[in-house]
């Protein structure tokens, strides 16, 4: 990385906020935390994989309490393991938010962990039911179950900012995504469903939006083209068309953006990408482009052309 990395933010436009971000133990959820600590917002941030009770099912390294380290590193918050499918777990979450601070202006919902569920290129009659099911499990109930217990809270204080994260545009998903196999796309596809619901239920009082990264540098992304954040871009060898890639500090910084926006209840009930968030708040990703993933998927890896990122970031 080319910027100020971990250092705090100087002016803090989140100060005195309050934050929750579900499912933040890796990928765009674990950047958008430590962006809100950055940017001065306390952060609770849950997942499932610990340092004492062992991985969750996704069977990765990365742990909620080393989140938790980043946020007092940059700000302040903390890690906490949460099952979201537990309705109660959620609601102890929930009553702790409340006897600590009383509010909850942001709640953020990333969870998901169930990739290594999904079938590519297998109809619906293919799919191993058990682990299709799991996935809409994590990805729609636990949405769901997370709203219900902490929406209350976030509606005692108006202004209040729910953030959904999916996987493509609306536009993107207007179109059935039979690559990825019908459990994937629903658990995607619903997180709009969601935002549009939520956005009817809170008004005027809050803003509900889905936000969806690109083509995410996520810690299990790198793992698999074997390269870091440094050297990212020798993965161009092998897939040409992660030259269009971002980091997911690009899609924390638009969410940290969108938080500290007085006039962001325009966007409520929307659906908007890392890029359409940097180009409206004038941001870039750590290198200093601007990746349009989705425009780059739809005209040229969708399309069959060449690789070729440029005019795309």
């Amino acid at each position: 990385m080319d910027d100020a990395g971990d250092a705090p933010a100087p002016d803090r436009p989140l100060r005195g906020r309050v934050a929750l971000v579900a499912g933040a133990t890796r990928g765009a959820s674990r950047a958008i935390a430590v962006e809100l600590a950055r940017q001065g917002a306390f952060v609770y941030a849950t997942g499932r994989s610990s340092r004492s009770e062992g991985p969750s099912e996704y069977g990765r390294p990365e742990t909620i309490e080393d989140v938790g380290d980043e946020l007092t590193a940059v700000g302040a918050g903390v890690g906490l393991r949460v099952d979201h499918l537990d309705p109660e777990q959620v609601r102890a979450l929930v009553a702790r938010v409340d006897a600590e601070h009383g509010r909850l202006d942001v709640l953020v919902i990333g969870l998901f962990g169930a990739d290594h569920y999904a079938q590519f290129g297998h109809a619906l009659w293919e799919h191993d039911l058990s682990g299709g099911l799991r996935m809409l499990r994590i990805g729609i109930d636990g949405h769901l179950i997370t709203c219900h217990a902490a929406v209350p809270l976030l509606l005692r204080h108006p202004g209040g900012l729910v953030v959904e994260l999916t996987d493509g545009t609306s536009e993107y998903n207007r179109a059935y995504r039979h690559q990825s196999g019908m459990f994937y796309d629903i658990s995607k596809a619903a997180a709009e469903r969601i935002v549009l619901g939520l956005a009817h239920e809170t008004s005027p009082h809050a803003t509900a939006v889905a936000v969806t990264p690109g083509w995410l540098r996520s810690e299990v992304m790198l793992e698999l083209f074997g390269v870091t954040e440094d050297d990212w871009r020798a993965a161009t060898a092998r897939e040409p068309h992660f030259a269009i890639s971002e980091s997911p500090r690009y899609v924390a910084r638009g969410v940290a953006a969108l938080a500290a926006d007085p006039d962001r209840a325009r966007l409520t009930g929307t659906v908007q990408s890392s890029f359409g968030l940097a180009e409206r708040y004038d941001l870039t990703d750590v290198d200093g482009s601007r990746p349009d993933a989705w425009r780059y998927i739809t005209e040229v890896a969708d399309a069959g052309r060449p690789a070729d990122a440029s005019g795309y970031r």
